[in-house]
């Protein structure tokens, strides 16, 4: 999702990899979740996300829709974002103790946070958040460990890869018709959330990048 913001004024003022130690540990949030209120549309899900969530939970995409996500347009594109409740403006996946009921499967952007990312020439560096976070009293943790992912590298370039995808894809929309975009939007939604993986996530999901970069001549 692109922000225009003036990066100095929402962080620290640095940018960090992996492998840095940021101050970003909430110690397990104890108790706080105000991270997961009034999020609106901004937990933007990438296939990986989603695939959790389907395998994790035991239920189709189409159901997830139905009760913990919602689609919404971002850059030009159509993609699934955690749904807050009507009533509380909380995630919808929050329990009444304000605990996260699938942590262990949680979004990218759950992960992250209090971090962000900026994309730059090849690639991202990660950078804190000083304003979004309740919590004040953070800990010193490694990015990686905070991360809390497997095979982060790995994963660090299928994040690189698919920002890169959507890019193209919100380049070559104002070239469509109505149509075209609608076509694109489906194929895409169809193509990397709904159809379920059934091997290796990233072998799977890079077939299918292939695949559809050749349909729309990316």
């Amino acid at each position: 999702m692109k922000r225009d913001v003036n990066l100095e004024e929402i962080s620290d003022g640095r940018l960090y990899t992996s492998g840095d130690m940021v101050k970003a540990d909430c110690q397990d949030c104890k108790g706080c979740s105000a991270c997961c209120h009034g999020m609106g549309e901004s937990i933007v899900l990438d296939p990986m996300d989603a695939h959790r969530l389907v395998k994790g939970l035991g239920k189709r995409f189409e159901m997830l829709v139905e009760e913990n996500l919602e689609l919404s347009m971002v850059d030009g594109v159509i993609l699934p974002h955690l749904k807050m409740k009507e009533d509380t403006d909380a995630c919808s996946f929050l329990d009444e103790n304000g605990r996260c009921t699938i942590h262990s499967l949680r979004p990218g952007i759950c992960r992250m946070f209090p971090l962000g990312r900026i994309y730059e020439e090849n690639g991202f560096r990660y950078f804190l958040q000083i304003h979004e976070c309740a919590k004040k009293d953070r800990t010193k943790i490694k990015v990686k460990k905070w991360l809390d992912t497997p095979d982060l590298k790995k994963y660090e370039q299928y994040i690189w890869d698919w920002h890169q995808f959507l890019v193209k894809c919100g380049d070559a929309m104002p070239d469509l018709n109505v149509e075209q975009i609608r076509v694109l939007n489906m194929y895409v939604l169809r193509t990397f959330y709904q159809a379920p993986y059934t091997k290796d996530f990233y072998e799977e999901f890079y077939e299918r990048l292939h695949q559809v970069c050749e349909m729309f001549g990316f």
